[in-house]
């Protein structure tokens, strides 16, 4: 009851100051100094406000530069238990449902997963969320905001999805690719599953914003605004005038230009990609390393030059790692090597999006690596996992 107590009294006095501007250095020291900093009990006292103690991990976790297992071991050898910083490590476990989700259904994940989005006016982006002019000061805020940094607080997050799809009447999915497009931590399962949860296609209800709650948790003032209502008015109302012009979002891919990896002896070829970038893998092996990018996955899921350049940058804290852009198969008939010897010599981390490669997939480090499978929500996988913490 205590703690519970100091939550609200948190809340009631927590006045959010002028907006942090986030910046996501790419240097794996800078990376651990980060997890270093981690301050739990601030964390889950006011994570929900956009200048919160946020822990800024989410872009290397989603590249796999680093683990949700390994931020809750850090935690653990500084010495805090698991009730001191459960708040902390369930939004960990929450990473690690949804690409479980994505693991055992597949695409279907890019379908309404548990039953069809209600409501659906459009299949196209609010233009407003495009051009950043919803109306409501703080949302267009933290629209600039995830164009210019390539991140948004994940309050906003579902702010933004609120407004388009339950507000505006929209379809999840091409909204979701539109903010997916420019996020450093682009997570398919995550952002996929949230843009979900919101939508009411895979959450037992749609998750609606107010007025009120954004000003509270952004430090905003704005009173007028089609957000202004209580939470019984909000299904009722017609999409608001500012939401009611639609763009299709399909934007240019630029992927950098490369020459034809260079190999080295009969020995292991480590394949990585842009969520599998971690410096730690197979550290000690005398290997050739080969970041691949494949076009026929980035003109599916398109993402921003930013987020490219950012994870090339991540990249190159893997000593001797080469980039090719090119299906897998190109690589293949380039380098002269049939599927037999791909199998032989290539190994990967486990992931959905490269279960067509050859060879051997080493397995990912999970927060709780005993659960696994479908769940059909957070709560019933938290509750089990929890147990293994």
């Amino acid at each position: 009851m205590s703690l519970h107590r100091s939550w609200h009294q948190t809340e009631e006095f927590y006045k959010p100051s002028p907006w942090p501007v986030p910046e996501f250095p790419t240097e794996i020291n800078a990376i651990w100094d980060r997890v270093a900093q981690i301050d739990p009990a601030r964390y889950s006292k006011t994570r929900n406000f956009i200048n919160g103690s946020v822990t800024y991990l989410s872009p290397y976790i989603s590249r796999g530069v680093i683990s949700t297992r390994q931020v809750y071991e850090s935690l653990l050898a500084r010495g805090f238990r698991l009730y001191q910083m459960e708040k902390l490590v369930s939004e960990l476990a929450w990473r690690d449902y949804f690409q479980q989700v994505w693991l055992a259904i597949g695409d279907r994940m890019f379908d309404d997963i548990r039953q069809p989005q209600e409501g659906v006016q459009h299949r196209l982006l609010p233009a407003a969320l495009a051009h950043a002019n919803t109306g409501i000061e703080a949302v267009d805020e933290g629209i600039r905001m995830l164009q210019q940094t390539g991140y948004m607080h994940n309050h906003l997050r579902m702010y933004t999805a609120s407004i388009a799809c339950n507000t505006g009447r929209a379809h999840w999915p091409m909204p979701a690719q539109w903010m997916y497009y420019h996020l450093l931590d682009g997570d398919l399962a995550s952002n996929t599953c949230s843009w979900q949860w919101v939508a009411g296609s895979f959450s037992s209800k749609k998750y609606y914003c107010n007025q009120e709650n954004i000003n509270k948790y952004t430090g905003s003032r704005q009173g007028s605004s089609f957000l202004h209502k209580s939470y019984e008015e909000l299904p009722l109302v017609d999409v608001p005038e500012a939401l009611l012009e639609t763009t299709d979002f399909s934007p240019t891919i630029t992927l950098p230009a490369c020459s034809l990896p260079a190999l080295h002896g009969r020995g292991n070829i480590l394949l990585y990609h842009h969520y599998h970038l971690d410096p730690q893998w197979r550290a000690d092996e005398d290997a050739c390393r080969i970041l691949i990018l494949e076009p026929s996955h980035f003109r599916r899921f398109p993402v921003s030059e930013k987020v490219i350049g950012f994870v090339q940058r991540l990249a190159s804290n893997i000593p001797g790692i080469q980039l090719y852009v090119g299906e897998i198969d190109q690589l293949l008939e380039q380098l002269g090597m049939d599927r037999d010897e791909a199998n032989q010599r290539m190994i990967t981390r486990e992931h959905p999006m490269v279960a067509h490669f050859p060879g051997q997939k080493d397995p990912r480090e999970w927060l709780a690596p005993d659960v696994t499978g479908f769940f059909p929500s957070f709560f019933a996988f938290w509750k089990k996992a929890s147990r293994f913490l």
